[in-house]
């Protein structure tokens, strides 16, 4: 049985994850325009309109209003309904996760709790940076302290022993995200007279490092090097990417962070490094 399916039953699941994409919605339309994801409550970015519960209920309201507000029938983007049923799925998977980087035995609603929050603290993330190449400095810098927040709970809930020992260990590897994406971006500047990475991507590999360990963010590093070298080929293929145009590189890290944390980082590896 998939370790988290008892905690939480699918159907559940999903419906919580639909709303919570909701709301993620409105972090990734806001944030950017530095306004408050609390307050005013949900309105009609084109008329203004204060929206009803009725027309914020996740994925549905926007079928049954065939994409339109109901004020002023301006179109409203399908991103609401893809993010909602996005966000819905990837909770409905981090039910089957199999998460090795918070020690030998933690607490299972805890550790299905924190997989929830790391799903929704990246996504934000991913949405501004393939909007915008921007990587917001607040959401990285909290989600950093959050990662390791969750790693001294679950570290210590398991002994003062484990406790010190995952705390460092994410510590240190909070550190090497930081200060190797830095090194790599300032020895790009200088081979090649730009940077290769900017720095928001240095503050994302810190928050990977909080939550994955240094073992779980140099895989989780190895795969987004991997699938964004292939996609980025792809993109000059097909002419999609331009030469030396910029590509968003936090989608790739984040697919990392979750492939690490649903899976683990002994499957990967094995996948990677197979032993003969």
């Amino acid at each position: 049985m998939a370790p988290f399916l008892p905690l939480a039953p699918p159907l559940i699941t999903a419906l919580l994850g639909a709303a919570v994409g909701s709301f993620l919605n409105v972090v990734t339309w806001r944030l950017p325009r530095q306004e408050s994801i609390l307050w005013p409550s949900s309105h009609c970015p084109r008329c203004g309109t204060t929206l009803a519960w009725w027309d914020n209920v996740p994925v549905l309201s926007w079928l049954l209003l065939r994409g339109r507000c109901r004020y002023c029938k301006a179109p409203i983007s399908r991103r609401y309904p893809l993010v909602e049923s996005a966000c819905a799925l990837l909770w409905v998977i981090t039910l089957l996760a199999q998460p090795a980087a918070m020690g030998p035995a933690p607490d299972p609603l805890l550790l299905l709790l924190a997989g929830w929050g790391l799903v929704s603290w990246l996504i934000p993330l991913v949405l501004i940076d393939l909007d915008s190449l921007w990587l917001p400095e607040p959401l990285c810098r909290w989600g950093l302290v959050t990662g390791l927040a969750v790693t001294a709970l679950l570290g210590f809930q398991q002994g003062p022993t484990i406790g010190r020992s995952l705390l460092f260990s994410h510590l240190l590897a909070a550190a090497m995200g930081l200060l190797g994406f830095e090194l790599c971006s300032a020895l790009a500047a200088r081979a090649f007279g730009k940077p290769a990475l900017g720095l928001g991507d240095a503050k994302l590999a810190a928050l990977m490092g909080a939550w994955l360990g240094p073992l779980g963010l140099g895989l989780a590093v190895a795969l987004a090097v991997i699938s964004g070298g292939l996609i980025g080929l792809l993109g000059r293929l097909t002419g999609r990417l331009k030469r030396g145009q910029a590509m968003a590189f936090g989608p790739f890290l984040a697919a990392g962070t979750l492939a690490i944390w649903w899976a683990g980082s002994r499957f990967w590896l094995d996948l990677l490094l197979p032993h003969p």
